[in-house]
C-alpha cells in the first residue's frame, strides 16, 4: 500500500469540488508539490496546476495527466472519508488520479538526478464538466512535452490488472442543454398557453426514435437524458423546460447526422406547439485516440510491473468520453484503464454510482505505471 496516495486520496475524496472551482483540492495539490520542492505553475488557465522536474532537461519531456474534479451526487458510502459535502462526490475515481500522480512526483523527484529527461505534471480541472483539458492545451501547457500519458479507474477490472490499448480508446462524447421555451397559463385553460413539458416529452420521443431508425445501426449510438428541469407549479403551464443530454458516437458522420436532425426535431416540435428552442453546447470531447507507437512502450513497461497476463492489449473500445482526448490529438499520447476493482471485497460498483469506491492497493500500481514508463523512455522515444 503507498500509503502517502492513500493519504492524499481520502483527504481529497473527503472534500469533492466540481467543474473549475476547486479551491481546496488546488490548496492539497499545492501543498504537497511545495513539500515535495517541485516548482509549479497557473499560468495555464483556471483550476490548473503544472509542476516541473528537471526543467533544465529539455532533450525529451514527458507529460503526465491528472483530473481533479468531481461530480454532483450525493455519497452513499459508509466510510471515514466519506464526501462531507452535500451533494458533491468523487465518484469517477479523480480523487485517486491526483492522488496518484502527486505520488508519482514525489517518486521521482526523490530519485530526480537518475532521471536524464524532463517531467511535467498536469494537474487539470473541469473533465467532467468540460473544457479543463481543451483550455490547458489551448494555453500551452504541452507544447514543450513529446508524450503525454494518462490512466483512469475502473472498478470492472481487478487491482493488479490493466487495460491497455492502441487507436481508438473511447467515443466521441456531446454534452449539450436542449431548451423549451412555451406560455405560462393557468392548467384551467391550457389550451391558452404552450406547454414546454409537452414539447420536451415529443422531442425526446421523436430523438429517439431518429437514432433507432436514421443512424446506422452498424455503428454504436447512444442518446441519454439525464436530467429534466421544468414547471414551479401542479396548475401552471410550464413556460420553460431544460433537458440534459448527451450524445456517444464512434462514427464521425453518425454524429454530424444526429447533432443535426436533433436540431431540427426540437425546432419543429417547438413550432407546432407554439413554441421556440434552442440547442446549447456544453462540451465536445473527440474520442481518445492512443498513439500506437506510444502505446507499445507503455505496455512494455506495464509488462515489468504487473506481467503480461494481467494486460489486456486487445482494442475494447467503450462508449464513455475523456477530455484526454485533446491532449492526445496533439501530441503522441496513450491513454488505460487501471484495475481498480476487488471482488472480494465487495468493490465493483461502476463509475458515477453513489456507492462508487475503490481497492487503494491500486494506488501503488497506478504510481509504478507511471514512474516505470518514466524510467524506461527517459532517453527519448522515437515515434
Amino acid at each position: 500500500m503507498n500509503t502517502y496516495a492513500q493519504k492524499i486520496r481520502r483527504e481529497l475524496h473527503a472534500f469533492p469540488e466540481i467543474g473549475f472551482e476547486l479551491p481546496k483540492t488546488l490548496a492539497v495539490v499545492r501543498r504537497e508539490l511545495d513539500a515535495i520542492g517541485l516548482a509549479y505553475t497557473e499560468e495555464y488557465g483556471q483550476g490548473s496546476i503544472v509542476a516541473t522536474l528537471n526543467p533544465r532537461k529539455g532533450n525529451f519531456t514527458i507529460a503526465l495527466r491528472a483530473d481533479m474534479d468531481a461530480l454532483p451526487m450525493q455519497e452513499e458510502n459508509d466510510v471515514p472519508y466519506k464526501s462531507q459535502v452535500p451533494g458533491k462526490m468523487h465518484a469517477c475515481g479523480h480523487d485517486a488520479h491526483t492522488a496518484i500522480l502527486l505520488a508519482t512526483a514525489k517518486e521521482l523527484k526523490e530519485n530526480a538526478a537518475k532521471i536524464d529527461c524532463c517531467v511535467k505534471f498536469l494537474f487539470q480541472p473541469a473533465e467532467e464538466s468540460g473544457g479543463g483539458a481543451k483550455m490547458m492545451l489551448e494555453n500551452g501547457a504541452i507544447d514543450d512535452a513529446d508524450c503525454v500519458l494518462g490512466l483512469h479507474c475502473n472498478n470492472g477490472i481487478e487491482v493488479g490488472k490493466a487495460e491497455i490499448f492502441p487507436y481508438a480508446f473511447s467515443a466521441n462524447s456531446d454534452g449539450f442543454l436542449l431548451d423549451f421555451y412555451g406560455k405560462s397559463i393557468h392548467a384551467s385553460i391550457q389550451h391558452k398557453g404552450a406547454d414546454a413539458i409537452m414539447m420536451a416529452v415529443k422531442a425526446y420521443t421523436a430523438i429517439e426514435f431518429m437514432i433507432a431508425k436514421e443512424i446506422n445501426a452498424a455503428n454504436p449510438c447512444i442518446f441519454n437524458v439525464g436530467a429534466i428541469h421544468a414547471g414551479e407549479s401542479n396548475n401552471i403551464v410550464a413556460n420553460h423546460c431544460r433537458m440534459y443530454c448527451t450524445l456517444r458516437t464512434y462514427d464521425h458522420d453518425d454524429r454530424e447526422k444526429a447533432i443535426s436532425r436533433i436540431k431540427t426535431i426540437i425546432d419543429a416540435v417547438a413550432l407546432e406547439s407554439g413554441g421556440r428552442a434552442e440547442y446549447t453546447v456544453k462540451k465536445e470531447y473527440p474520442a481518445v485516440y492512443n498513439d500506437p507507437g506510444m502505446t507499445r512502450l507503455v505496455i512494455r513497461s506495464a509488462e515489468k510491473i504487473l506481467g503480461a497476463e494481467n494486460l489486456t492489449t486487445d482494442n475494447r473500445r467503450t462508449m464513455a468520453g475523456e477530455d484526454f482526448s485533446f491532449f492526445a490529438q496533439r501530441k503522441p499520447g496513450c491513454f488505460f484503464r487501471l484495475g481498480t476493482g476487488n471482488q472480494a471485497k465487495g468493490i465493483q460498483a461502476s463509475l458515477h454510482q453513489v456507492n462508487f469506491d475503490i481497492d487503494e492497493e491500486a494506488l501503488d500500481v497506478g504510481v509504478k505505471l507511471f514512474t516505470q514508463f518514466v524510467y524506461d523512455n527517459m532517453g527519448g522515444i522515437k515515434f
